[in-house]
């Protein structure tokens, strides 16, 4: 609990002789803040024009120490003196609506971007949020509304923390960057688009932005608009299925086995008396629907890209490093969106708050971070074939209209290079022997603790780094098969399909099923067998 209750601004243009900010009274002293949440906004006596601008804190709170946040609101002026400065400004060509959009803007955005590609778009909901607004998605595929058989699955979603409304912008502006660069025929988007089926949820959390909107940009705070209408964490209320795993891991002789992966949601989350967000059940059931393969969530507050786990496996630790079977995928995914980005990886770049992130090259594993139970990363990478990562996409949570051009030229490279990794690894169809696709089939790597199933089409997609792999498949009623594929380095996932048979048993089953009659098993055959013997005797 620190703040600053009044202050002095001094301003100068060459940092050593310096004018405090008067008016006809003398000196202006400045109100500060009476608690930590609530910004204060002050407003200069007149225009000033200055290089430099000095704080000095006159009172602060009695129990704590000199503590301060601020903003300063103004317009750069150019400088006559520095041909570099203005030579080196952010500027973007792209013809984008750069604005912040409220709820009924947003929705008007989507309908404009289908109007223009009504080919490759199609705006549906999800659901609903706590005060009753549909939680709308865009969908960007060659063949929207339907999965096409061996094409990968990608989501973008922001928004979950209702003020952090950078990733809500960013995601309405790459879907209409998309529909512009497709009609003029870019190859590269074009490509994506054709082979890809995107799915863009710009607002997770509708209620909390209206709260943060309403406030603005200014007089936001770094709380206001984070939560539910009902006061939930959309990004930490999934079940957590971290532990339940690990405890099945670390007691084997546990009669109750624990899958590595697909993991059912517990009972008592699915209960009505769980404190589940409405926001969170639609997710979920949205994640349940479409097989993902890769997803981000957009955060705001940081620039760094965090991987799972998210939560730490020792009950004692607050923050420790806590891989994923997959973790070498992951620290790549996560360094293909943070060594694109125009910051992330900058080493000249000032910190956003007190932590640096450069000794990982912009990204952190989430348990090193601070651990999350229930993070959507760690429950999607359990529950479903997704993988997840969250991506802090600037130190702003709610920057200034202005601001929107320079942070799409930081993220737009990067948004695009993170959806195209959903096409690095291996593909393919398990069959069977008629060439009918096997649904639910479990696909392992050797030496991956963690497996992944067809779909409902017998189609998979396995996110792996470059390299040799030994990959097995099994389903129930069919012998288990494995071969060896390869990953290069080239984009482009290899195919690797699978044509397995059934098993003597399920042959049979299916032969007495055709007729009429049903297979006994074993131990009652033998116990007929045995009373046919006595009878003779």
């Amino acid at each position: 609990s620190n703040w600053v209750t009044s202050y002095r601004v001094l301003v100068s243009n060459d940092s050593h002789a310096w004018t405090a900010v008067r008016n006809e009274s003398g000196d202006v002293i400045f109100e500060g803040n009476s608690e930590k949440e609530i910004p204060v906004l002050n407003m200069l006596p007149v225009p000033l024009v200055a290089r430099y601008i000095r704080i000095n804190p006159r009172s602060w709170f009695e129990e704590g120490s000199i503590c301060m946040r601020l903003e300063i609101l103004g317009c750069p002026l150019p400088d006559p003196n520095n041909y570099y400065h203005r030579r080196n400004e952010m500027t973007t060509t792209d013809n984008l609506d750069f604005k912040h959009h409220n709820y009924k803007e947003m929705r008007q955005l989507m309908k404009t971007v289908n109007k223009m590609c009504p080919n490759i778009t199609r705006i549906y909901n999800i659901g609903k949020s706590n005060q009753g607004l549909k939680l709308y998605a865009v969908e960007i595929s060659d063949n929207p509304g339907e999965h096409e058989v061996g094409e990968p699955e990608f989501r973008y979603i922001a928004g979950a923390h209702g003020n952090e409304v950078l990733g809500r912008e960013l995601i309405l502006l790459l879907m209409q960057f998309m529909c512009q660069e497709y009609l003029a025929g870019n190859p590269r988007i074009v490509h994506l688009i054709e082979d890809t089926r995107i799915h863009l949820l710009p607002s997770v959390n509708p209620d909390g932005y209206d709260k943060a909107y309403k406030a603005g940009s200014e007089l936001g705070g770094w709380s206001l608009g984070r939560w539910t209408q009902d006061g939930i964490d959309i990004n930490n209320n999934f079940p957590d299925l971290n532990s339940l795993l690990w405890e099945s891991e670390d007691q084997k002789k546990s009669k109750r086995k624990v899958p590595n992966h697909h993991i059912p949601i517990p009972d008592w989350y699915l209960s009505e008396n769980a404190t589940v967000a409405v926001e969170t059940r639609a997710i979920i059931a949205w994640m349940e629907k479409i097989p993902f393969v890769l997803g981000g969530n957009l955060q705001g507050g940081e620039l760094v890209v965090a991987y799972p786990y998210d939560m730490v496996r020792s009950m004692w630790k607050t923050q420790d490093y806590t891989p994923t079977p997959d973790d070498h995928v992951f620290r790549w995914l996560a360094y293909s969106y943070a060594s694109t980005h125009r910051l992330m990886t900058d080493a000249r770049r000032r910190a956003c708050h007190t932590e640096d992130f450069q000794k990982e090259d912009g990204t952190v594993n989430g348990a090193s971070w601070h651990t999350v139970a229930g993070s959507i990363n760690d429950f999607s990478y359990l529950h479903t074939n997704c993988f997840e990562l969250s991506i802090y996409v600037g130190c702003d949570k709610y920057p200034h209209e202005s601001e929107l051009p320079e942070e799409w030229e930081n993220n737009r490279e990067s948004l695009i290079v993170f959806m195209e990794q959903v096409h690095r690894g291996i593909k393919g169809i398990v069959k069977d022997v008629h060439g009918k696709g096997i649904p639910n089939a479990v696909i392992s790597v050797e030496g991956v603790n963690h497996d992944i199933r067809t779909g409902a089409d017998g189609d998979y997609w396995r996110l792996l780094n470059p390299g040799e792999y030994v990959v097995g498949v099994k389903a129930e009623g069919y012998t288990a098969a494995t071969k060896t594929c390869e990953v290069g380095y080239d984009m482009g996932a290899t195919q690797c399909d699978f044509t397995i048979s059934k098993t003597n048993l399920a042959r049979i089953k299916e032969i007495m099923k055709k007729f009429g009659k049903q297979p006994m098993s074993l131990s009652i055959r033998r116990l007929r067998q045995r009373a046919r013997q006595w009878r003779q005797q």
